[in-house]
């Protein structure tokens, strides 16, 4: 039977208004990425940074490698277990953070004021075994400090700070492969205390100069107004390593380890050294060096003729409130001024 126009579309109308979609409009929209997450994966709120890896006790050490030229592991070195690197690389903004550019400072808004300087503290140590050093005491120095290892133990780093320890340099690593338990903790809580501070390596004349500065850098951050680093290096009659190299042989040593620290840290190292080691091998030499000096029975002028010092070592039996036990006391050489001029330029 035919159907009228009329007929059929009444009928067409009717068949289709019994049909329904099962797709929304959203499901029509192709590309939109899903916001779910798992329990594992989140999405970022922001960039991730990229990170790059980088590649003694004063007066003691705890090397273990045995041979010249070799490593004391098999495999890659070690990872750090002290602390990252300081700098790191910022991942480029997603579109949504798109950076916008900060306007030039004028002259007006670049803050004229001089650096807040450190309160000292003045000197109330004690010795059990006093020396007396005559007129040239370094009771008379204004700014006096410490250095520490692991030997130590847990320091009252506040009360250590006010007993008159205005500095400290801590005992980070020696060889290639040693890092002091303690450096972690030590270098932490003397920033908190306020305390000047800076690390020092044990050099080990059984290893070589750039895999002990490779192993220093991996272990000491790089860190603004840090004091510079120190390679202590000196005789020691208890290190496994028995080796005495030529004076020329030492000091080529030295350089390969100073010149790595001072391109990372952009800071020239400070050589500390006690009278025998100086006698054999630095007399004369590194004459642009900062030199700290271990002289517990006289003056540095008397056993370092001619020698130029930043930091005297005066005493390894010192007594203080906030440390067990004795502790090594150290001298700056000039006055408070000269300390925050010295502390300004070499940070």
């Amino acid at each position: 039977m035919r159907l009228s126009a009329a007929s059929a579309f009444f009928l067409a109308c009717l068949a289709l208004s019994g049909c329904t979609s099962s797709l929304g409009p959203d499901s029509l929209v192709a590309g939109v990425p899903s916001r779910e997450t798992t329990s594992s994966v989140t999405r970022p709120s922001a960039p991730v940074p990229a990170t790059a890896v980088p590649s003694a006790d004063v007066g003691g050490a705890l090397p273990v490698a045995p041979r010249q030229e070799e490593l004391a592991w098999a495999g890659p070195v070690p990872q750090p277990q002290a602390f990252m690197p300081q700098a790191s690389v910022a991942a480029a903004p997603t579109p949504s953070e798109r950076p916008v550019a900060a306007p030039a400072p004028t002259v007006a808004e670049i803050d004229p004021a001089p650096r807040t300087r450190s309160q000292i503290y003045g000197h109330r140590f004690r010795d059990v075994k006093p020396i007396n050093f005559g007129s040239s005491s370094p009771r008379k120095l204004a700014v006096h400090g410490v250095d520490v290892s692991r030997w130590q133990g847990d320091i009252d780093w506040q009360k250590l700070r006010t007993q008159g320890a205005n500095f400290v340099y801590i005992k980070a690593t020696d060889g290639g492969d040693h890092l002091d338990p303690m450096f972690r903790k030590n270098w932490r809580d003397a920033k908190q205390a306020g305390m000047k501070r800076g690390a020092y390596h044990f050099f080990y004349w059984c290893r070589t100069a750039g895999e002990q500065a490779d192993w220093f850098i991996r272990n000491v951050p790089r860190e603004a107004g840090a004091l510079p680093p120190v390679i202590d290096v000196e005789w020691n009659g208890e290190s496994s390593c028995k080796r005495r190299l030529s004076p020329e042989r030492v000091r080529e040593k030295m350089q390969v380890f100073m010149d790595k620290l001072e391109k990372h840290y952009g800071q020239r190292p400070i050589i500390y050294t006690a009278p025998d080691f100086y006698r054999d091998n630095l007399k004369g030499a590194f004459v642009n060096y900062p030199f700290w000096l271990r002289s517990v029975a006289a003056h540095p002028s008397k056993v370092y003729p001619g020698r130029r010092w930043v930091f005297w070592q005066y005493s390894g039996s010192g007594i203080s409130q906030g440390v067990d036990g004795r502790i090594d006391l150290n001298v700056f050489h000039g006055s408070e001024d000269d300390w925050h001029d010295w502390v300004s330029s070499a940070g």
